[in-house]
């Protein structure tokens, strides 16, 4: 059984990782610094609903460590902690309380929540509360591109139930 889990954390990490890679090299429409898709949270979302909570936070950590090291930019790094680690809670503590064809809610309040998650960093960073002033653009930004991924993590969900 530990075998198999191993395969699953190793499987979902490399494909969240190829995602957060490929998306990195995308140029972002929107000249505001922190907002992107977040493709790879789709993974995160899915491993949320359907793997122990240690589980998912530990392809979150690897993919955000992995990440940050291949496309060679360590100072995301502590952007990516600190809007990935509020981003997991929030995911996990709703996961917890909603039902599966619900998961583009927790999707969205996590996405939320990771913005306010690296608007702290940044905060904390340049030592001003200025950085907060981006809020109300990257809330909206959580909020499209949570509801995105969270509905691409319910279809994903639907596919893999059905094997």
């Amino acid at each position: 059984m530990e075998t198999k889990r191993l395969t699953r954390l190793a499987l979902f990490t490399t494909v969240a990782l190829i995602i957060f890679t490929v998306e990195a090299q995308i140029p972002v429409p929107v000249p505001l610094p922190g907002v992107k898709l977040g493709l790879a949270n789709v993974v995160t979302v899915y491993a949320a609903f359907t793997m122990t909570g240690p589980d998912a936070v530990l392809i979150l950590l690897v993919r955000i460590l992995l990440g940050s090291l291949l496309t060679g930019n360590m100072m995301a790094l502590l952007y990516s902690l600190g809007g990935g680690g509020l981003c997991i809670a929030v995911t996990l503590a709703l996961a917890k309380l909603l039902r599966r064809d619900q998961m583009w809610i927790a999707s969205v309040a996590g996405a939320v929540a990771h913005n306010v998650g690296q608007l702290m960093v940044a905060a904390a960073v340049m030592q001003t509360m200025a950085v907060f002033a981006y809020l109300p653009a990257l809330l909206i930004s959580g909020v499209v591109t949570g509801a995105f991924t969270g509905l691409a993590a319910q279809v994903l969900t639907r596919r893999l139930d059905k094997n």
